[in-house]
């Protein structure tokens, strides 16, 4: 594909990284500082210019594009440069990132002339609430509208005795509808078979059904119980998101926000939720608060300094399960270090929904493990690959393998001599340089 991108910062950069080397990429800037390291690590156009004007995009050769992706940090300049894209390419597919929930409800109505809106306060909120659904995962998604979950967790010395030093074979408490799709130990990545020894320090990734990601969660973080209180640190867009999707899922959430003002609007939209004006940096408040006993804590204030110091001292206070919004992705390394849970990039997420746009139009679904290292795809096989008719034990690895299938709408997780069907959706894990050619032969 002929691809524009246009916005060269975190999010339109992790979009070249994982789609520049199977299509033809062209990304404008007004920034030099910005195009220049893309230019220099892949083979991709760079235009400095402004990608919301007419001009600047025609002569850039946008009416050749078969895709235009709109990704500033400013939500204007993408509807613009959206706008001018359907004038001059008015075949193309046009994505714009926005932080504005008033640009999704448009959209969804039908009133904004793009094919795609991708929030990032939506879809970070998506993925905080997944994690604290697993609170044992380092990340999870989900496919085919539940059905399917993908977790990625990590394998500590408290895991289960029936799972740590032995075989997979020789478990005997593997949960049935499940299958480990990968073993990750530091940049290593193997792909399990039977006789793979799970041990402290390994990562894994498991596909299941949803009952099945939880039993294991509990072999490898025994004693993780349901999350039912969460705290929720910063009421900015991304922290309203995530408290009202925790309310929707019938979590009870209590809400800090240090503006008097902003929290009592809060208070007035979420009524379900407990709003306190408050730093939630006061040692004094979180004890009076009893904060330290919330099941879970997110930190979704704007500085990462601030989520870095507040999950620190909540740790400290007692919160078990921590979960911090990360700008600057060389912070996720101190958060990691320092004992943060699970961090989450805003950035990262939304350029993850970008992505599929770019992939086999038989792929619904893209979720990116490990900074892009891997991915796990949702898609449909065609008649003629060399896949169909099948058995699962025959099959050719390739650095990849299928953790479920879809057939009939029903989620079906398959064993060695199950049969794979043209048309069945399958979940597949794989590498991320491997993804073209794992979707060329399904």
């Amino acid at each position: 594909m002929k691809i524009f991108v246009i916005g060269a910062g975190q999010v339109g950069s992790t979009i070249v990284e994982a789609l520049h080397g199977e299509h033809n990429l062209t990304v404008l800037d007004l920034d030099p500082g910005r195009l220049t390291p893309l230019a220099y690590r892949y083979d991709v156009a760079t235009i400095e210019a402004n990608g919301a004007s007419r001009r600047a995009l025609a002569d850039a050769g946008v009416r050749d594009a078969d895709l235009v992706i709109a990704c500033t940090s400013r939500d204007e300049a993408n509807l613009v440069a959206a706008t001018f894209a359907r004038i001059e390419a008015p075949r193309a597919t046009t994505v714009i990132r926005t932080s504005n929930i008033e640009y999704i409800e448009l959209w969804r109505e039908g009133r904004l002339d793009v094919d795609f809106v991708v929030s990032s306060e939506v879809e970070t909120a998506h993925a905080i609430t997944r994690v604290i659904g697993v609170p044992a995962a380092l990340q999870t998604d989900v496919f085919a509208n539940g059905q399917v979950q993908m977790v990625e967790y990590e394998v500590t010395d408290l895991s289960s005795p029936d799972v740590l030093g032995k075989p997979l074979r020789k478990s005997g408490v593997i949960p049935r509808d499940s299958r480990v799709v990968s073993k990750i130990r530091g940049d290593a990545m193997t792909i399990p078979n039977g006789d793979t020894v799970i041990n402290a320090g390994d990562r894994l990734v498991v596909v299941g059904s949803p009952e099945a990601a939880q039993a294991w969660g509990e072999l490898l973080s025994p004693g993780e119980g349901a999350v039912e209180d969460v705290v929720v640190f910063g009421g900015g867009q991304v922290g309203v998101a995530i408290a009202r999707q925790l309310l929707e899922q019938r979590i009870g959430v209590r809400l800090i926000e240090p503006d008097r003002e902003r929290a009592r609007r809060i208070a007035e939209d979420l009524p379900d939720a407990r709003v306190y004006q408050a730093t939630g940096l006061d040692p004094d408040f979180l004890e009076r608060e009893r904060i330290g006993q919330a099941q879970a804590a997110v930190f979704a204030m704007r500085e990462d300094s601030k989520n870095h110091y507040a999950a620190t001292l909540a740790r400290v206070h007692g919160v078990d399960f921590t979960i911090a919004i990360v700008h600057d992705p060389i912070a996720r390394e101190v958060y990691a270090y320092s004992g943060v849970d699970v961090t989450v990039n805003p950035r990262q997420v939304t350029a993850e929904e970008i992505v599929r746009f770019a992939h086999d139009p038989r792929t619904q679904q893209v979720a990116m493990i490990e900074n892009d290292r891997f991915e796990v795809l949702d898609i449909t096989t065609s008649p003629s690959s060399e896949y169909v008719g099948l058995k699962f034990r025959d099959m050719p690895i390739r650095g990849a393998v299928i953790g479920a299938i879809v057939r009939d709408g029903k989620a079906v997780f398959p064993h060695s001599d199950d049969v794979l069907e043209a048309g069945d959706r399958v979940i597949v894990f794989t590498e991320s340089s491997r993804v073209a050619a794992v979707e060329r032969v399904l």
